[in-house]
């Protein structure tokens, strides 16, 4: 398939570093996508610096935007063990120094609240996230990248709603990943919006069953992405939109359901 260029300059398109470097990238300036760069992984203590620099000077030498995903695997950037959330503090500031080498449209960090973990210690653990988040904020705001909070495991939208409210700032934004949401939220989009809605700023787009996090193409599982799009026309609102496919089978399929649905117009 070869979506057309009006797609692809509209969304994004994950792509993990290493996959980016070493296999995708023809893939992506073949087809004009831009890529949202995952950082997971020990590529922010491993790679060489001229390897981003290097990379970031292709996707500008072809005209492509990208949006940064900070990493989240094993981070806790609101522990309450000192000594894990300065490691979690540094991982993340290594990704916050790619700003200036990439100047993405964004960067999507992870806020990792699980109530059955943190909910009993809510009041110490919002402190040390806030914390968190502003020592990284005035890096981004000085590069005019915002920062977008991805909901994971969150049951409702108040924690995310609680930080981004005391960081009171237009680079602190909400990105909805529609997919955690319905695997993991046990909540409709429509207990989320329009609560979030005056911070959003990105969604995450793939689908699944319910049951598990499966990152299909969207329409090949059950999230109402009609209903989400209508909200978003009826509001004007005009998020960055990032696609999550983990297979090329179902890239194409998304760009395929996104020409057949018009989802995008207005948007």
């Amino acid at each position: 398939m070869n979506p057309g260029k009006a797609l692809t300059q509209r969304c994004f398109v994950n792509a993990p570093w290493q996959l980016l470097k070493t296999d995708c990238l023809d893939l992506f300036l073949e087809h004009g996508m831009q890529p949202e760069i995952g950082l997971e992984g020990s590529c922010l203590y491993d790679e060489d610096p001229a390897e981003f620099r290097r990379i970031a000077e292709i996707l500008q030498r072809h005209n492509l935007a990208c949006t940064l995903h900070a990493p989240f695997f094993d981070l806790a950037p609101g522990a309450l063990d000192p000594h894990i959330l300065a490691a979690s503090r540094e991982k993340l500031r290594r990704a916050f120094d790619l700003l200036q080498v990439f100047r993405p449209r964004s960067i999507v960090c992870h806020l990792q609240f699980e109530e059955n973990k943190q909910g009993y210690k809510l009041g110490e653990w919002t402190t040390a996230a806030l914390a968190t988040w502003q020592q990284l904020l005035p890096k981004a705001a000085r590069l005019k990248v915002p920062i977008m909070l991805e909901n994971t495991y969150e049951k409702s939208p108040a924690v995310h709603q609680t930080i981004l409210s005391q960081l009171n700032s237009p680079y602190a934004g909400f990105c909805l990943d529609v997919g955690h949401l319905l695997s993991f939220s046990g909540s409709p989009w429509q207990e989320w919006l329009p609560t979030l809605s005056p911070w959003l700023g990105q969604l995450h787009l793939h689908d699944n069953h319910g049951d598990s996090d499966q990152h299909l193409a969207p329409g090949r599982g059950n999230f109402d992405f009609p209903g989400l799009f209508q909200f978003l026309r009826h509001h004007d609102l005009h998020p960055i939109i990032t696609l999550e496919p983990h297979s090329r089978e179902d890239l194409w399929r998304a760009f395929a359901y996104l020409e057949e649905t018009g989802l995008f117009t207005g948007v």
